[in-house]
């Protein structure tokens, strides 16, 4: 059967068999570390770049609800790939957000026509890229970091501040553009394969109509959606991660875990504790799939509103996404962390590499503390009021 990437059930089948093949060589990728060009190189040749594109501007057209399906089922895999793939799709409609209806255009075009792949470095909290007017046009200096998979993308996405501007400027900048050179700094323990370096930037030249926006109207609340967006996105990659760990842990604990010698039974499936764990893990899973997938229901309807969106009911959708993280948080950290409660202490040899789950986790999750959520749930509760409009949210 030949499988088409326009059709649902087929670029989810196509999600699926790319997922089965990342978590064959998954563990001997995240020793080794690097640039993830094999993995992206298979995003590519999947057919799902242009997955969040519009059919009228030739992509794919696929809802965010079964956009975040894809995520997860890439994350399970490898989290590093499912972070990359996520904030390709969300970067893939930040001119329709952010842009103007000329950007809009354009990114989604190009994206779907030449098959591109997005990365950033956004991190407005990083001031030390520098941006100053050239003429009509501007140059970059500095350094910025985390710029996650930013050496493979054919589109980059940066932002800098210039001095007496207040708000950062956010801009698009083609693979090709001089200047930029990558400082080769990533060397955390988990997310190995996303290549979040810093890269350094030598007066490099940024065109006027790079620089994204305004919106129209400029003031409405669709044109910081894509933030909530961005939120839940990492809500699929955790649930992924966090699914994978469960899958393998399974896996092993039905083929080679010995039950405990006091516990009287002959197999690790009969085990009555690794079966008491094995409960509260599914228990979890299913509380925390459940809460986020009703959230991307949410996200799907305001995303359809478009401008007309209210900022209640940005605020809305925003504390939705927000439980959904808290809870995936939780739930994530939880179970890669208790795997080793089920599978025993020879799992822990090096070439299972059950530790890179919850390493992987750990270090995406710390980049945004969900206490803040947590906090800005509290205040709507008791308090009615929405979250304030980050980037974060």
């Amino acid at each position: 059967m030949v499988l088409n990437a326009t059709q649902p059930k087929d670029y989810i089948d196509i999600a699926e068999a790319v997922s089965k093949e990342l978590v064959q060589t998954a563990v001997a990728r995240d020793i080794q570390a690097g640039v993830p060009e094999e993995e992206i190189n298979k995003l590519r040749e999947s057919g799902l770049l242009s997955l969040v594109v519009p059919k009228q501007y030739g992509g794919i057209g696929a809802t965010w609800i079964d956009a975040l399906k894809v995520v997860r089922k890439l994350s399970k895999a490898d989290g590093s790939i499912g972070q990359l793939y996520g904030n390709h799709l969300n970067l893939t409609a930040l001119g329709h957000v952010s842009g103007t209806l000329e950007q809009k255009e354009k990114y989604y075009r190009e994206t779907a026509k030449n098959n591109l792949f997005w990365a950033n470095a956004i991190n407005t909290r990083d001031t030390r890229l520098k941006i100053t007017p050239d003429g009509e046009n501007y140059r970059l200096n500095g350094v910025k970091s985390f710029a996650t998979g930013v050496a493979l993308a054919d589109l980059r996405v940066f932002s800098a501040v210039q001095d007496g501007v207040e708000i950062p400027f956010f801009f698009v900048i083609p693979k090709d553009r001089e200047g930029l050179v990558s400082n080769q700094d990533w060397d955390n323990f988990g997310q190995r394969r996303t290549d979040s370096v810093s890269f350094t930037f030598n007066n490099v030249l940024v065109y006027k109509d790079e620089i994204l926006g305004p919106p129209s109207p400029p003031d409405n609340a669709f044109a910081t959606f894509l933030g909530i967006i961005a939120q839940l996105t990492k809500v699929n990659v955790y649930l992924g991660i966090t699914k994978g760990a469960f899958a393998a842990a399974r896996e092993y604990t039905q083929t080679n875990t010995k039950p405990w010698i006091t516990s009287g039974v002959e197999t690790a499936t009969q085990d009555p504790y690794i079966l008491h764990h094995y409960g509260e893990f599914w228990v979890e899973l299913q509380a925390a799939f459940s809460l986020a997938d009703k959230a991307a229901q949410q996200v799907q309807v305001a995303w359809e509103k478009d401008v007309a969106l209210t900022p209640e009911e940005r605020g809305e959708v925003a504390i939705a996404v927000s439980a959904a993280k808290a809870l995936a948080t939780r739930v994530g950290i939880d179970i890669t962390n208790r795997i080793f409660e089920v599978t025993g202490t020879r799992a822990t040899a090096t070439k299972y590499g059950f530790d890179r789950y919850w390493r992987d986790l750990r270090t995406f999750t710390l980049h945004d503390p969900v206490d803040y959520k947590l906090r800005d749930i509290g205040n709507w509760v008791l308090n009615k009021e929405l979250p304030p409009v980050t980037q974060y949210s």
